[in-house]
């Protein structure tokens, strides 16, 4: 088996592949054009389609990563080649330690207090009790589960949703746009962990957004398609007046880097974080990484991606 690797610091990955796939001859883009073309299987982040389009017999795709939109809509990537990607491989952890300091900032009013601080104002805020603080989880995934039991067990009544039913315990699930009307009305923290297809995308507009209680707040650490920016900002309201939302902490962007004009930025309501919520855990990937190759290579089932649906 030959193993086209591409990635930032794609050489330490082909170094900790090659441990575990002593069988396999492994090589980075950084390889001939003439090694490129031999590979059997790509295990890529983000490839340009140049590189995509090289392997002359590509038998499979590892998605180093949980989104597959940027290799979905990539006008290299071959056709009926089938494509699989990480499902957590230890990022739940840290995106649910995101979302629950985004949880705290608002629950505990720090948010208040900052700008309290700015204009030398001591002030202190009763705060709601936890179980008074529903909050929505929008995706449940192996990702969106798993964070939506970690605010759950921190003692959050957590109402999920997803495209399809589903029941997880002690998670209220919804499903639908039925569901999903329910959930916004009856949430004080929306957090977003969808995949991004077409059927999401802007799936947070200014509807979705009137929909939200007065005063509710937004977390991000998905995907930076799922929001309207023109219908977010007009909900937070301005510097002067706070608006239908309370605030923001966003982590993913539909251009990234944030550009330098985006007037989120310096929106006294919004947190702007660089993609940062889930980092891959090389170890733990590169354990996925090695199974899915060896499942590809002994015929094995795959918990294949639906390029129609889009994860």
């Amino acid at each position: 088996m030959k193993v086209l690797v591409h990635i930032n610091d794609a050489e330490r990955w082909q170094e900790a592949l090659a441990t575990r796939l002593p069988e396999a001859e492994i090589f980075t883009s950084a390889a001939p054009a003439d090694k490129r073309r031999e590979a059997d299987y790509l295990a890529a982040w983000k490839p340009p389609a140049t590189l995509l389009r090289e392997p002359v017999a590509l038998k499979g795709i590892v998605n180093l990563g949980a989104g597959v939109d940027a290799l979905l809509n990539n006008p290299g990537l071959p056709a009926n080649v089938p494509i699989v990607k990480l499902r957590d491989a230890g990022m739940a952890q840290p995106i649910g330690d995101y979302v629950r300091y985004g949880l705290l900032h608002f629950q505990r009013d720090f948010d208040r207090y900052r700008r309290q601080q700015h204009a030398r104002q001591w002030r202190e805020h009763a705060p709601l009790d936890k179980a008074d603080w529903p909050v929505g989880v929008l995706g449940l995934g192996a990702i969106g589960a798993r964070v939506a039991a970690m605010i759950a067990a921190d003692g959050f009544p957590v109402h999920g949703w997803s495209r399809s039913p589903k029941t997880l315990p002690g998670i209220h699930c919804h499903h639908g746009d039925a569901g999903l009307e329910a959930l916004l009305g009856r949430v004080k923290s929306l957090v977003l962990l969808l995949p991004d297809t077409p059927a999401t995308r802007h799936i947070i507009d200014a509807e979705a957004l009137a929909r939200l209680p007065e005063g509710a707040s937004l977390i991000n650490p998905g995907r930076g398609t799922l929001i309207d920016e023109a219908a977010l900002l007009a909900a937070l309201g301005n510097s002067a007046a706070e608006g239908r939302l309370r605030g923001a902490l966003l982590d993913a962007f539909p251009e990234e880097p944030l550009p330098a004009a985006s007037p989120l930025w310096s929106h006294p309501r919004v947190w702007v974080t660089p993609h940062m919520a889930g980092p891959t855990p090389l170890e733990a990937a590169l354990d996925q990484v090695a199974e899915a190759l060896r499942a590809f290579e002994s015929g094995e089932p795959l918990d294949a991606v639906d390029p129609t649906a889009g994860y």
